[in-house]
């Protein structure tokens, strides 16, 4: 281990993570006070149709006080698998089942501070069910083609880094195995 940690303080627990003060020492001596967000981990998925649209949502984000275009994702409920969580929230937010589902990765989205870890899968043979949004959930469900959700990426339309760390792995993860379709 690249450091000791000396003592935790709790500072902060909410309704889905808590925030804790470690006094910790490096391996090179130094010690410091290091504030980290504990965060149970989430699922990210990358749904695409057979017609090659991809299930974009957008989803207003009250700490940045807009709309943003995101992938559908959702947090890890106690002791539930990664894979069980991505096909919740993918039926709960956008009203689409998969019937094929394959492990993209993992992300740790800001290392600096959290020890959020997001799997992102890809969703593919998607069939319509009943949409079951969250009380706190306002958001639009969308289906772009795959090539122009790439260049809402160039255009800065999508800025949410999960979201554009999962459509990168999912197109190469498509491309590798020969199922472009005009991608």
């Amino acid at each position: 281990m690249s450091a000791k940690i000396n003592s935790c303080i709790t500072v902060h627990r909410g309704r889905v993570f808590e925030m804790v003060t470690e006094n910790i020492t490096l391996a090179n001596g130094t010690r410091f006070d290091i504030d980290i967000i504990r965060h149970p981990g989430a699922a990210a998925m990358v749904a695409v149709s057979d017609e090659n649209n991809v299930i974009l949502i957008r989803q207003y984000r009250h700490a940045i006080g807009t709309y943003i275009w995101e992938i559908p994702a959702g947090t890890l409920a106690p002791e539930e698998k990664p894979e069980e969580c991505a096909k919740r929230e993918l039926i709960e937010e956008t009203g689409f089942s998969a019937e094929r589902w394959q492990k993209l990765g993992e992300i740790t989205p800001v290392p600096g501070y959290s020890d959020e870890r997001i799997h992102i899968f890809l969703a593919r043979d998607l069939s319509a069910v009943s949409q079951n949004l969250n009380a706190d959930e306002m958001l639009d469900v969308h289906e772009i083609p795959f090539e122009n959700v790439m260049e809402m990426i160039s255009k800065g339309d999508i800025q949410d880094g999960k979201s554009i760390a999962g459509l990168f792995m999912a197109l190469n993860y498509l491309k590798k195995n020969k199922e472009e379709q005009n991608l």
